[in-house]
């Protein structure tokens, strides 16, 4: 039966055929309505298909009030799709009561079953039928008669529009608004049945929309006009509209809603101008009426201020750039078009006319536009997170003492809580509500990056919670770590400086309350969050005592690790000059509660116990002093916390202090002297031209005279008096004269310092590494090429140049013949000296030039270099040598192992590593292995780990030649291993110092020095970054052996270990100035 009226929608739905070309488009639309007309009504009486049909729409057309006969074709047209599609809605419904009630119950079906279909489905093609049926009825019957300005006039649709216009009839009965009555009203029983308001609502929901809004606010008209053409709907008809339009809006989704209430406010008021050519102009939209425009101003802010308004609207805006379903491949380029996200948030932090307050409005809102935060779908996250960021930033601007209200209170809820400031609630907070905090809080500062006095302010009170809480995750694994750290760094950098340091003087513990509720502390969640518990009660003082220190001196730890990732900021050495002023400030308060202390006689115990109570915080607050400073000292890079002239003549202002506050006679010991010249030192550095100065810099240095004067006249020392005299010269006529005492002591301690003996320690270097390889084994010597030979020297002994080829003038070597090859293996096992030693360098030079014969019989050579290694002839073994360099330089993979089974084979060989091998031989394969070591080069990184791991393992021989033999080589390698030293840096270092303190021989302590030496000698620049860990170890390691060793030789090696580092950091501290620029290319 459903089919039947939609082949009757489809004859008079049937497009215009030649036949009915005419002259103008509008007399060819009458003439297809005309002629579509006849022939329904003809099948309608003949078709036994559509009698039924026919029956049931004459029963409709009795019962419904609105259909008339009518002259206008048009209207008529419009009457009979009205007609048909009514119909077909109450037979459908109909249909679908009795498919309700008929339905089988689920368990009378197998699972496999699938459900039936309700009788209102459509097919595609009776979809296309229907929709084009509902066109026509919206064409014809509604926009036509819409007032001008209400909704998109059919002109500025389509072409056809235009068509239509001069097609339609406004002077015939019924009059203009009673037909849009009509059609309203029928297209509003249509929407009730869910296939056909399916069609009907997703295709034409604007032009329902802007008919009920004419028919029930357009302003009413004059009651004395009472032409046929003004005849208006009753008081009762426009109620209804409006009843109508308030439940369409709260069925329908609200984004559409919102979509097409944008679109029925129409185009700016402004005139629009038109576009040359006579085109249509660029605005689609003409200017709305001024009642529409209020009343969708109206609406809207009814949508807006409703539960999920704020996401309803956002979506409304921003579906088409990809935040609904419509968003698809799109979500990226959505998320990079702020300027729609800031102009959506805008239009949420404005408060509308509509709303009774602004108070009000920011009470319903704001809670709506923190849950944008929190969204998860991919496609809607980032362009609703940015309108969230956006409008609570604009609000946290425009209006500071609601938003502090309404969206920072409940953002920092869980922070406050934490820090036991909320009197209505629990402290414990779970996990979820915690992490959502930070995620929040984040999002809106560090992603928004829009710092507000109010924003920073409201902020300030969670800081310290945060930190706590940042302190804790650096104890664990947490996500919460980068995010919290990256507040915290945002907070401090955007603070004005007094601020600053008074927010870092309060999470180092040295002003301020405790930062958690008592009796509460972070726990880990089981997402890899945290949440906040109750902490369990220790009854140990000790354990407690111990906890709290430990707590202590890690929240330290942690803020100096936070202030080391200020890498632009001049807070970590604003911060650690306020802390040097504190110290100093201290020491003279203590003289002078020192001096108090003997008049307590007279004051009662109440008093006397206030008083010793309040020096028992000060000494506490002193200790945290000292810890923070420490701490600072330790783990934040110097050129962070004086990174500029100015930081540095502050920090000497407050060693000159701290020098002056202590110059009694016999206080002033040797290390203060050391320090009071440094930082001398450090003024006649700049004064001598190694900084520039400014303005500024000059008149801060100016602070320096007094105390200067004050160490003239009242120091010990007469070096020190006379470099403060001059340097009160210097500073007064600002640096125009510089005495030659200030010139000296600027060549000290300048950046130069390191240069000028560069000569000297490199001959001293020298010197002291020949000898260390002179006496590191005592059965080993050494011949012109460097080559180690055990037991004896021969008379004989060929140099590099005869144990290295000369370059062959003639050209290209001849590869070896297979009889050739043959020979040599033979005359290599010869009893005959110098044939062997011939035979052997005919090998070392195929092998060098990769000789084919060489290549395919290497197993051969190697056990052939092997054998002779044993050879009591230099000759001989010091060619078996070079050859097996040459083998390892050529397959690194096989030979090296091989060579390293060799070098373990000791007295006491493990299960590995084959017969025990003689020392001599081991020494010899040790040789190998340091020429292998110095032929690798690029390649040491990829097979140094094995090498290094055997060299270490021969630190523990037994035999001091060999922990020798092994040390010499470990350094070869270690200082062309780079940064791929850096995971063996603690191992290594461990074993160097634990050789230096314990080992009795004092050649293997030499050994242990020289390899600190070559290796702070081959990193060069790099030491800093490949040893940064271990380096102070290693300076210790080496002052220890200055102090204590008893060797000279080590000794020597130990100073000249310690001047190597010397120059590497003050490369370091004092890099060369480049004149460069350099261009940095943002992400």
């Amino acid at each position: 039966m459903a089919s039947a009226f939609l082949n009757a929608l489809a004859t008079l739905t049937k497009p215009i055929g030649e036949a009915h070309v005419s002259a103008t488009h509008s007399a060819a639309l009458l003439a297809a309505l005309n002629s579509n007309l006849a022939e329904l009504e003809e099948r309608l009486r003949v078709d036994p298909g559509l009698q039924e049909v026919g029956v049931l729409c004459q029963q409709v057309r009795q019962e419904a009030e609105w259909y008339r006969d009518t002259e206008d074709i048009t209207w008529r047209f419009v009457q009979e799709c009205l007609l048909l599609m009514v119909t077909l809605t109450r037979h459908l419904r109909h249909l679908l009561e009795s498919f309700c009630q008929d339905r089988a119950p689920l368990h009378s079906r197998t699972p496999e079953a699938a459900p039936p279909l309700p009788p209102d489905v459509l097919s595609v093609a009776q979809q296309r039928t229907v929709g084009a049926a509902l066109q026509f009825v919206v064409t014809l019957g509604l926009c036509p008669y819409l007032s001008p300005g209400v909704g998109v006039a059919l002109e500025r649709r389509s072409a056809f529009g235009a068509t239509v216009i001069e097609a339609v009839s406004r002077t015939v009965a019924p009059p203009p608004d009673r037909r849009l009555l009509v059609t309203i009203l029928a297209l509003l029983e249509l929407s009730e049945t869910s296939s056909l308001g399916t069609l009907l609502l997703t295709r034409h929901m604007g032009d329902i929309m802007a008919g009920l809004c004419q028919l029930g606010y357009h302003p009413r008209r004059p009651e004395g006009d009472t032409s046929e053409a003004n005849k208006g709907v009753t008081m009762e008809e426009r109620l209804a509209c409006r009843k109508a339009l308030q439940n369409l809006l709260q069925k329908v989704y609200q984004p559409i809603v919102i979509k097409e209430l944008l679109i029925l406010q129409g185009g700016p008021k402004q005139a629009q101008s038109a576009v040359p050519g006579g085109g249509v102009p660029r605005t689609a939209l003409a200017p709305a009426p001024p009642w529409l425009r209020r009343l969708c101003g109206q609406l809207l802010s009814e949508r807006l201020m409703q539960p999920k308004g704020v996401q309803a609207v956002v979506r409304a805006i921003l579906e088409g750039a990809g935040a609904g379903p419509a968003g698809g491949a799109g979500a990226d380029a959505a998320a990079s078009d702020w300027r729609k996200c800031d102009a959506v948030a805008r239009v949420l932090a404005a408060c509308p006319q509509q709303s009774i307050s602004a108070e009000s409005y920011y009470s319903q809102v704001c809670p709506q536009v923190l849950e944008l935060l929190h969204f998860r779908d991919k496609l809607t996250a980032l362009q609703f997170q940015r309108v969230a960021t956006s409008a609570a930033l604009t609000m946290v601007q425009e209006q500071p003492e609601l938003a502090h209200r309404y969206l920072l209170t409940p953002l920092l809820s869980p922070l406050v809580c934490c820090g036991g400031s909320s009197a209505g609630r629990p402290a414990s907070v779970e996990e979820e509500e915690l992490t959502r905090c930070v995620e929040d809080v984040y999002k809106i500062c560090v992603v928004g990056n829009r710092p507000d006095p109010a924003l920073l302010t409201s902020l300030g009170e969670g800081i310290p919670v945060l930190f706590s809480l940042y302190c804790f995750t650096l104890q664990n694994v947490s996500h919460l770590r980068a995010p919290c750290q990256e507040i915290l760094l945002w907070y401090l950098s955007h603070l004005k400086p007094p601020h600053a340091l008074g927010c870092l003087r309060r999470l180092s513990g040295l002003s301020g309350p405790g930062v958690l509720a008592p009796g509460f502390e972070f726990t880990p969640g089981s997402e890899g969050g945290a949440k906040l518990t109750q902490k369990a009660t220790d009854s140990d003082e000790d354990d407690a005592l111990y906890e709290k220190v430990s707590g202590e001196q890690w929240s330290v730890d942690c803020l100096v690790q936070l202030l080391g990732e200020l890498k632009d900021s001049d807070l970590p050495g604003d911060f650690f000059l306020e802390m040097l002023k504190d110290l100093t400030s201290w020491a003279g308060e203590e003289e002078e509660a020192d001096d108090e202390c003997g008049g307590t006689s007279a004051v009662t115990l109440t008093e006397l116990e206030r008083l010793l109570w309040g020096r028992a915080e000060t000494r506490a607050q002193k200790l945290v002093l000292l810890q923070v400073l420490a701490a600072m000292c330790q783990g934040v890079p110097h050129i962070l916390l004086l990174r500029k002239p100015a930081q540095v003549l502050r920090f000497v202002e407050a060693v000159l202090q701290r020098a002056c506050s202590g110059l009694t006679p016999g206080s002033m010991g040797t290390v203060e002297n050391q320090t009071l010249s440094m930082a001398m030192g450090l003024v006649a550095t700049m004064l001598t031209g190694a900084v520039m100065l400014g303005a500024s810099d000059l008149a801060l240095a100016s602070c320096l005279l007094r105390p200067l004067e004050l160490i003239c006249q009242r120091h010990a020392d007469p070096v020190i008096r006379e470099l403060a005299s001059d340097l009160q010269v210097a500073l007064a006529t600002r640096g125009a004269f510089c005495p030659d005492t200030v010139t000296q002591a600027a060549r000290r301690h300048g950046p130069q310092a390191g240069t000028d003996t560069a000569a000297s320690q490199n001959s001293r270097s020298e010197a002291a590494t020949e000898k260390c390889d002179s006496q590191r084994d005592p059965c080993v010597t050494s011949d012109p090429d460097g080559c180690a030979r055990p037991g004896h020297r021969a008379p004989a002994a060929p140099d590099s140049g005869s144990l290295s080829d000369q370059p062959n003038s003639s050209g290209p070597r001849v590869p070896l013949s297979s009889q050739t090859f043959s020979e040599c293996l033979l005359e290599a096992c010869d009893p005959d000296i110098p044939t062997r030693a011939s035979a052997l360098r005919t090998l070392v030079r195929a092998t060098r030039d990769r000789d084919p014969m060489v290549l395919r019989f290497q197993e051969k050579v190697l056990v052939l270099f092997l054998e002779n290694l044993e050879h009591e002839d230099s000759f001989v073994y010091l060619s078996a040598i070079q050859g097996l360099a040459e083998l390892a330089d050529a397959f690194p993979d096989r030979i090296l192992q091989k060579l390293l089974e060799e070098y373990r084979s000791g007295p006491h060989p493990g299960p590995s590593t084959g017969p025990p091998r003689s020392l001599e031989t081991r020494l010899k394969v040790g040789e190998v292995l340091m020429r292998a070591s110095r032929a690798l080069g690029d390649l040491a990184p990829h097979h140094g780990q094995p090498l290094i791991g055997a060299f270490l393992q021969g630190t523990r021989d037994a035999d001091s030649t060999v922990r020798t033999s092994s040390l010499s080589n470990l350094g070869e390698l270690c200082q062309r291993l780079h940064f791929s030293l850096g995971p063996l840096a603690q191992e290594l270092s461990s074993c160097l110092t634990a050789l230096i303190k314990t080992e009795k021989e004092s050649e293997v302590r030499r050994a242990a020095v020289h390899v600190i030496a070559v290796l702070l000698r081959g990193l060069s620049e790099k030491t800093t970054q490949v040893l940064g860990d271990v380096l102070l170890d290693l300076y210790r390691a080496l002052k220890w052996v200055v102090r204590a060793d008893p060797d000279d030789v080590a000794v020597l090696h130990a100073r000249l270990a310690l001047e190597e580092l010397d120059h590497v950091m003050r490369r370091f501290v004092f890099p060369e100035q480049k004149l460069e620029k350099k261009i940095v290319v943002l992400p």
